[in-house]
């Protein structure tokens, strides 16, 4: 296998919990689907991070970004615009025309499957629940134990980094914590009570 690279992020924050004001698409139409102003600020952020060279080699520009089909789902529930719209400007800095949505929300073993044969850095913005429960067990991972196994509501500053050296088979799992904005945080996903 080809040396890879993959960045998982959650989507930005939503119109809920601890953020305020409603959701806006990026023309800043009203939608429950879509960001607030702070996750927006988050977006630009994770832009900055990974598609600036601001985060150095710890946050590679990836030459491919992933998010989930924001027009549909495959798992009954609502779709959501937020994943897309995460990495919607980071796609474009680092020359994209746009994030790849060709799997929806309840098609994560098809995601995996088309990740795991790519190579270089491939960066995916998906929701919280799913990346724990349908993304993580599906990733051959040495360090397996150290996956987290939940991700509370409330979290939205995490990156989880799996690299996979040249002609290996496993990555090696490490989550970061960039601290981007104001209130994130540096303690392991682990450590956050359950809130889901």
């Amino acid at each position: 296998m080809d040396a890879l690279t993959l960045l998982i992020i959650r989507h930005a924050e939503k119109p809920d919990g601890d953020a305020t004001g409603p959701g806006l698409t990026h023309k800043g139409k009203v939608d429950s689907k879509s960001l607030v102003i702070f996750g927006w600020e988050r977006a630009g952020a994770w832009t900055a991070l990974f598609g600036a060279g601001l985060g150095g080699s710890t946050y590679p520009a990836p030459q491919a970004v992933y998010a989930a089909d924001p027009d549909s789902t495959k798992d009954g529930s609502e779709p959501s615009r937020r994943p897309y719209e995460t990495v919607l400007d980071l796609a474009a800095r680092v020359g994209l025309d746009r994030p790849n949505t060709s799997f929806a929300k309840g098609q994560e073993a098809a995601l995996v499957d088309a990740l795991l044969p790519l190579a270089g850095t491939v960066l995916v913005a998906w929701e919280h629940k799913a990346i724990i429960s349908d993304i993580l067990p599906r990733l051959p991972v040495s360090n397996a134990d150290q996956l987290p196994t939940h991700w509370s509501g409330k979290r939205f500053d995490v990156v989880l980094r799996l690299d996979r050296a040249a002609g290996a088979t496993e990555f090696e799992f490490q989550e970061l914590y960039p601290c981007l904005m104001p209130g994130d945080s540096t303690k392991p996903l682990k450590n956050d009570p359950k809130d889901d």
